[in-house]
C-alpha cells in the first residue's frame, strides 16, 4: 500500500509536470513571389504558411545562450508544366521538413544552425547556419537583417538539381550527378508590425545565390533567387 501511494505520487507529480508544460508557435498565412522552381528565372506567386518560433515552456528562443528549437519547413512540388524548361524531368511532390534548429542569443543577434530531413517530395538532409541582427524601432515593429547559407546532402541536391540518365533521354539536358555541399548564400531582411500582443504583420525580402553543384546544374536558368513575402502571424499556445 506505501509503495502504491508513492507510486501514485510520483505519477502524479510527473503528469502534473506534463500538463503544466505549454508549447507555443508562431502560425500564419501570405503570399510570396520567388523563383518558380529552385533555379527558375521566372517568378510566381504562391501561398505562404507560416510556422516559427516554436517554444516548449518558458523557452522562447529570445533569452541570451543556447536554445534548442524544432525546425520545419516545406518545398512545393515541381512539375513539367510549371515551365518550359523542366519539360522531360521527373515530377517532385510536395515535400515536408522535419528538423531542429539551435539558437545562441547575444543581445540584438542571434546566430543559429538548422538541419532537416525530408519526407515525400525528397529524403533528403538539408538546414541553414546564419546570422541575424535585430532592431527594434519602436513597441510595435522590429526589423531584422541576416545572412544564411544553405547546405545539403546529395538526395536532396539530385531531387532538384540532377538529372538522371531517363530524364537526359526525354528532356533538352545531360545526365548530371549533383553532390552535397553548401547550396545557396543569401541576404535578409524582414520587418514585423506587431497589431497587439499575439498577432502581427510580417514582410521579408531575401536575395540568394545557388551555390557548388546547384548553381552547376543545367536545370538552373538563373542562379540568383530572390523573393519577396508577405503575411499576417499569430501567436498560439498549447497546454499539455
Amino acid at each position: 500500500m506505501k509503495c502504491f501511494l508513492v507510486a501514485a505520487i510520483l505519477t502524479s507529480a510527473v503528469t502534473t509536470a506534463a500538463y503544466s508544460q505549454e508549447v507555443s508557435a508562431d502560425l500564419g498565412l501570405g503570399v510570396q513571389a520567388k523563383p518558380t522552381y529552385p533555379g527558375a528565372d521566372d517568378s510566381s506567386i504562391a501561398p505562404w504558411f507560416i510556422w516559427r518560433n516554436v517554444s516548449f515552456g518558458a523557452d522562447d528562443g529570445s533569452k541570451n545562450g543556447f536554445s534548442l528549437q524544432p525546425s520545419f519547413s516545406m518545398v512545393g512540388d515541381r512539375e513539367a508544366s510549371d515551365d518550359a524548361a523542366l519539360e522531360g524531368l521527373d515530377e517532385i511532390e510536395r515535400a515536408y521538413e522535419v528538423g531542429a534548429r539551435l539558437n545562441y542569443v547575444n543581445g540584438p543577434v542571434t546566430a543559429y544552425a538548422s538541419m532537416r530531413r525530408g519526407f515525400k517530395g525528397h529524403e533528403g538532409l538539408t538546414g541553414e547556419v546564419g546570422m541575424d541582427y535585430r532592431t527594434v524601432l519602436s513597441d510595435r515593429v522590429s526589423l531584422w537583417s541576416g545572412v544564411e547559407l544553405g547546405f545539403a546532402n546529395s538526395k536532396y541536391t539530385n531531387t532538384y538539381f540532377g538529372v538522371t540518365p531517363d530524364e537526359a533521354s526525354r528532356s533538352q539536358y545531360s545526365a548530371y550527378d549533383a553532390g552535397g555541399g553548401l547550396t545557396s548564400a543569401a541576404i535578409k531582411f524582414q520587418a514585423a508590425y506587431a497589431v497587439n500582443d499575439k498577432t502581427a504583420l510580417l514582410g521579408e525580402v531575401s536575395y540568394g545565390k545557388l551555390l557548388g553543384d546547384a548553381a552547376d546544374s543545367p536545370v538552373v536558368q538563373e542562379e540568383w533567387q530572390p523573393s519577396l513575402k508577405l503575411g499576417v502571424v499569430r501567436r498560439f499556445s498549447f497546454g499539455f
